[in-house]
Parts: structure tokens; sequence; C-alpha cells
């Protein structure tokens, strides 16, 4: 299993490195190609949406990005530091049926919508150490890259 772990700090222009780090590290593990697109724009959203909530809370701790290749699929994690509702424990949203928000955000709701569009297998925990978005695409059989 390989690792690229991306750490930013919370300004917009920090998010396009992140779509271009994200898509090529896909890439190399083996991502159809016709797919990076999509890969692409939920990064995008995920990055700009917790970079939008660390600006909001006012918070200084960086943006956390995972990638992650395993054998038959490759996942990215966008993490903020925002504390979920009311501080419980971890509320999860699984195929992004239903958004938890505490403000009601409508962009917030309107970037989460977006990545379920994009991204079949999507995950959204929220908890008293922050939010995470998990999101993940299978991989090809094998990749053509080195």
């Amino acid at each position: 299993m390989a690792t690229v772990e991306l750490r930013f700090s919370a300004q917009p222009e920090h998010v396009r490195t992140a779509r271009l780090v994200a898509a090529a590290v896909a890439r190399r593990a083996g991502v159809e190609e016709a797919v990076l697109d999509e890969v692409r724009l939920a990064v995008g959203e995920a990055c700009s949406r917790a970079v939008g909530l660390h600006r909001t809370n006012r918070l200084t701790a960086p943006v956390r990005v995972v990638l992650t290749e395993e054998d038959k699929t490759f996942s990215i994690e966008v993490g903020d530091e925002v504390p979920g509702p009311g501080g419980s424990p971890a509320e999860t949203v699984s195929g992004m049926a239903a958004v938890q928000d505490s403000d009601g955000d409508t962009e917030d709701e309107m970037g989460l919508a977006v990545i379920s569009g994009l991204v079949d297998d999507v995950e959204v925990t929220s908890g008293e150490s922050g939010g995470t978005i998990r999101m993940s695409w299978p991989v090809s059989a094998s990749s053509d890259l080195p």
C-alpha cells in the first residue's frame, strides 16, 4: 500500500496544487484516464470545502489530503480540523444520502452534492477532532506506468 500525504495552509490558492497532485498520483495508481477529471474536480471541491471551514472558523491548522493506493482501489481523504456538531462521536454519512451541517450552510451542502455526483464511493465523517471526506475509485488491473 503506497500513501502520499499532503498538508497545506488553508488558502484557496493551494487547492489547485492539491488537485494536480491528486490527479498525478491517481494516474500513477492506475485510475482510468477517463476518470481523472472526476478525481480532480472532487478533490478540488473537498479541499475548497475544508479551506472554507478553516477560514470561517479562524483555524490555522493545515488542511490534510491523504492519497492511498491499494490493490484494487485508490482513495483520497480530505480532512479538516473543524469539530463536528455538538462535539459528539464521529457521525458518518455514506453514499451522501444525507448531509449533516450544524449551520445548514447551503454552499457546504452544494459542495458535498457535487462530490457525491462525481464519486460513487464517498463517505463523510464528522467528529470532535474534525471532519473527513473519503473518496475512492477502482484501479486498472495493471498500470502501464513503470
